[in-house]
């Protein structure tokens, strides 16, 4: 494979799975970093895993990411490997801090020092914002995270920054706010809806369990946000960037979505449970991605119903299946 090299930390995940698939249709050769790169059972890769060459690496093992970028030697870096299930990070602050930050440092200065030309463009989170005190947020709003995982991903959002003023290198940082597929795992709450409503579309279930409903989030899909990542790296200047769809959703409005992709009424089917309402937050989650815009020429372009409605295919196929 003669095209340009890019490595993709997590590559097995939403998004990095997405990311590699469009990455190799346009001509890119693609390496996947993994903690085994033996295992590759890894069905949002079932697809391309073929065309794609792997690397060991463990974002708590800092060797090990110093060699997977001397071994990858790419011309883009997109790191998305982490945690990414915000309340486990209170069971473990330390391997969560570990992980994101610590990992994120490592890649930074393994570019800075031998492949200084290598674009990185680094995923963060709107998990960074947490109690701001304005919403919507843009690049420029205050961050004042309220877990383990937004102060380590605000610990990883400021080193990006910080590198690329130290160094010169071409490192951006996502700053992404909620975005969905059929690739999302199913403790997260799009995912938990689309597969009970599928459940009891298929007669599985009769109801569907879930806290809050007026709980607000600012949703988009996967395939745009990795749309985003791309831009960034392409750019000519390497910068931050919200990606978001600036609109906000409550959770009442995912499942009045997900129920009439089904062609079914939620009515007498769905049952607020106590334990699974969280405390309110002082701060509306909800991004502005004017700036993407107007800098890259991003916007989201794929509907919420269309992503609400493809989660639910997948599911309703998957269970079929089964």
């Amino acid at each position: 494979m003669a095209g340009p090299r890019a490595l993709i930390t997590g590559i097995g995940g939403q998004d990095g799975s997405y990311l590699a698939e469009s990455l190799l249709d346009d001509g890119f050769e693609v390496i996947g970093m993994l903690r085994d790169p033996g295992d590759l059972e890894l069905r949002n890769l079932a697809g391309v895993r073929h065309r794609c060459a792997f690397v060991p690496g463990d974002l708590e093992d800092p060797p090990s990411l110093r060699r997977a970028v001397a071994d990858a030697r790419p011309d883009l870096v997109f790191h998305l490997a982490a945690p990414t299930f915000v309340p486990d990070s209170w069971t473990d602050p330390t391997a969560t801090l570990a992980a994101i930050a610590g990992g994120t440092s490592t890649l930074l200065a393994a570019v800075a020092a031998s492949l200084p030309e290598t674009r990185i463009v680094v995923v963060s989170s709107a998990e960074i914002f947490g109690d701001s005190g304005e919403s919507p947020q843009d690049e420029r709003s205050p961050m004042r995270p309220r877990s383990p995982y937004g102060v380590a991903k605000l610990a990883a959002h400021g080193l990006v920054g910080t590198m690329r003023a130290k160094h010169g290198i071409h490192a951006s940082s996502a700053i992404t706010f909620n975005h969905e597929s059929p690739r999302r795992p199913v403790q997260f709450l799009p995912r938990k809806v689309t597969r009970g409503v599928a459940e009891i579309k298929l007669g599985l279930a009769e109801e569907l369990v879930l806290g809050d409903l007026t709980a607000s989030r600012d949703w988009c899909d996967a395939r745009d946000v990795v749309r985003g990542l791309r831009l960034m790296a392409a750019a000519n200047q390497a910068d931050d960037y919200v990606l978001a769809s600036g609109v906000p959703r409550t959770v009442q409005d995912l499942v009045d979505t997900a129920f009439a992709c089904a062609s079914m009424s939620g009515e007498g089917r769905i049952r607020v449970d106590e334990q699974f309402v969280r405390e309110p937050e002082g701060t509306q989650p909800l991004g502005r991605p004017e700036k993407a815009l107007r800098v890259l020429g991003w916007a989201p372009e794929i509907p919420f119903e269309q992503t609400v409605n493809d989660m639910l295919d997948a599911d309703l196929a998957d269970l079929a299946g089964r």
